[in-house]
């Protein structure tokens, strides 16, 4: 399993942290920054080389064993969400994300936090007001991506894998009752980050 995947999980290392990465698939060294995909029946995230990557970006290839993480990232600066159908929606911290789930046939989410990503019960009368309000949720790819929310900052669609990289931030870096000074700062400096590769923004 990829250490995203691991640190999103609680789950222990595989292996030290200075071993470098290979592709899952093909066994090809890989870069800090590469593609995941997600396979679909064990829903873990599986490290890819570009090329097997590429692969699976078709609807249907590899007889729907793996679908390939998509890259792009919305900021979405106009997205309808207020304090009301945030508690409609039952989610007990500030921070969370949500996408379709393919299996289930309906959308989950989850919140992470120093044991790492909590699914919340999602009222589903509540999203369905939200999509309502913001179409552009009908345009998240099942299982692959997800609006990620910080109520502070703003609302995303991302690739899964960033909202798993998150909660492995914060579940590695949590220190204490409140987290500590660096939890924060390792935060701030993510959102910084996904800001910066936001593509473009886009009215919902």
């Amino acid at each position: 399993m990829g250490r995203l995947a691991e640190l999103a999980r609680g789950t222990p290392a595989s292996s030290p942290p200075d071993t470098p990465e290979v592709c899952e698939l093909c066994g090809a060294p890989l870069p800090d920054e590469h593609r995941h995909l997600l396979e679909r029946a064990s829903r873990r995230l599986v490290c890819a080389c570009r090329p097997c990557a590429l692969l699976f970006d078709r609807d249907g290839a590899g007889a729907d064993r793996f679908a390939a993480i998509p890259q792009r990232r919305l900021r979405l600066d106009a997205f309808v969400l207020d304090d009301a159908t945030w508690d409609a929606l039952r989610i007990p911290v500030d921070t969370a994300f949500f996408f379709a789930h393919g299996e289930l046939g309906r959308p989950v989410a989850f919140y992470p936090g120093p044991m790492g990503a909590t699914e919340s019960r999602l009222e589903l009368d509540a999203w369905r007001a939200l999509a309502a309000a913001n179409p552009v949720l009908d345009d998240l790819a099942p299982d692959v991506e997800a609006l990620l929310v910080d109520r502070a900052r703003g609302h995303w669609l991302v690739p899964i894998d960033d909202c798993y990289a998150l909660v492995g931030l914060i579940r590695t870096s949590w220190r204490g009752l409140s987290g500590g000074r660096e939890v924060w700062e390792r935060i701030d400096g993510f959102f910084t980050q996904l800001d910066r590769r936001t593509t473009t923004g886009r009215r919902p």
